[in-house]
């Protein structure tokens, strides 16, 4: 009987998030793809686990959008292209709050991002400073500007970076996150393929499609979470482990992005890649993200700050590790477009903006550290820098993640599952050949025209 010369291509990989709503202004309605995202449920166990959710009609961010703005005070609701927030100033106004936390304090006041970070000695304040609106909260709990879409900082997150380069002890050397599979699952999908003939009836593409990847998800079972540098309770390690999850998603055509990406399925072939191929995705940061002043009082946070970089391994048959001698093409051609793309895709996709986000706090707190702005502004984070007082471990921790697998009917076959995650070591924003100078001064002179005489109380200001 005459048997086909097409196989399947097989992908493997995990994915999370926390779902999206389709959002019905003009503005945000581009942000969505058919009015529906793929996300993911962490479970009370640390499971976590796919969900689509939609907002056919965009009615109840309308509301919600329109809410918040009744809501939300005009001097805050305002977009702001510079606005200022004191931590130390922060700090002391949440105390006189008996340590309520008020949402204007939970959101940063709006800041959208994290433009300069400016020590001021003489009047113990460190003032983060950046581009800033009134909030909103979406149905799956994301808070984003009223305007842009685009998600506000929060100080759970902020207090989590500080906490992992305190100022007193040493600061983490790594903060990160990697989802992969173990190495029984990955002995099992071996002896799985082995099993497998090299061809198969023709007119069958779709019955062997399903075949093989139920048999895959079977045999790699669950994969495991691991959360370095930073609790694995807290929304920061949330964010870490969604951005790599469905950056996996998208990279094997699960998941379809609202920007122009090369997918690593449509560039794979049995040609470029090994049928025992792991494929590892890691986001790190741009660490030539710094323009400092000469005295180091003052900082700018310049480009993007994250790219996708690929690593290449293979997999014997007991399932244990070794590097490619190869890197595979399509591989590359993926991370080099999905970090080409970056901007846009944070544009439009959250989770990617919060990314940027939390990897710029690890580094402004790095420099912090680094550079003893804690005891040149007498500041030593007693009240936030105490998880009794300021709780940020309140999220199940991730541990476990459902594999997906996609199936792409095309000439051989190649069984790749995917790895990966988010490595950020911050310190390397520091190193002096990565920090840029400020040679027009221009740092300098944005640091100069923040004014921080200010009435008792005021911890922001625009």
């Amino acid at each position: 009987m005459h048997r086909s010369a097409y196989r399947c291509l097989v992908v493997a990989s995990l994915a999370l998030g926390f779902g999206f709503l389709s959002w019905g202004t003009s503005a945000w309605a581009q942000q969505q793809d058919d009015n529906q995202m793929a996300g993911v449920i962490v479970s009370p166990d640390g499971v976590l686990t796919r969900q689509m959710i939609s907002d056919p009609t965009g009615q109840i961010m309308r509301e919600r959008v329109m809410a918040a703005r009744r809501s939300l005070p005009p001097n805050v609701a305002r977009f702001s292209t510079l606005r200022k927030v004191s931590l130390p100033r922060l700090e002391k106004a949440i105390v006189a709050n008996h340590g309520v936390v008020t949402d204007e304090m939970k959101y940063l006041a709006g800041l959208l991002r994290i433009r300069y970070v400016f020590l001021y000695p003489e009047s113990g304040d460190i003032v983060l400073a950046g581009p800033a609106e009134g909030w909103v909260e979406t149905p799956t709990g994301r808070v984003v500007g009223i305007n842009t879409g685009r998600p506000v900082l929060q100080l759970q997150d902020l207090v989590t970076a500080l906490r992992a380069y305190p100022p007193d002890g040493e600061g983490v050397d790594v903060i990160g996150c990697s989802i992969d599979p173990t190495q029984e699952g990955l002995a099992r999908m071996q002896e799985f393929l082995r099993s497998l003939g090299s061809t198969f009836p023709p007119g069958q593409e779709a019955q062997v499609a399903e075949y093989m990847v139920n048999g895959l998800k079977k045999s790699l079972g669950v994969q495991e979470v691991t959360i370095l540098g930073v609790p694995p309770e807290t929304h920061f390690a949330h964010v870490l482990v969604e951005a790599d999850y469905r950056m996996k998603l998208i990279g094997i055509g699960l998941e379809r992005p609202p920007v122009r990406l090369v997918s690593f399925v449509e560039r794979a072939a049995s040609s470029a890649v090994s049928p025992n191929q792991l494929f590892r995705w890691y986001f790190v940061p741009d660490y030539q993200c710094l323009r400092v002043t000469e005295d180091g009082t003052a900082l700018e946070l310049v480009g993007e700050g994250v790219k996708l970089v690929g690593e290449d391994e293979l997999v014997t048959a007991s399932g244990e590790r070794k590097a490619a001698s190869a890197a595979s093409a399509a591989s590359r051609a993926f991370t080099t477009s999905f970090t080409r793309h970056y901007p846009e895709l944070a544009a439009k996709v959250p989770v990617y903006a919060e990314l940027r986000n939390v990897i710029d706090m690890a580094i402004v707190a790095a420099y912090i550290k680094q550079q003893d702005f804690y005891n040149q502004a007498n500041w030593k984070m007693e009240f936030l820098g105490r998880e009794e007082n300021f709780a940020v471990k309140t999220y199940p921790a991730p541990k476990k993640a459902e594999t997906a697998i996609t199936a792409v009917i095309r000439p051989g076959r190649v069984s790749t599952p995917i790895g990966g995650g988010v490595h950020i070591e911050a310190q390397q924003a520091l190193d002096y050949e990565n920090l840029l100078k400020d040679e027009k001064g221009e740092v300098q002179k944005a640091k100069a025209s923040v004014k921080v005489d200010l009435p008792e109380g005021v911890w922001w200001w625009d």
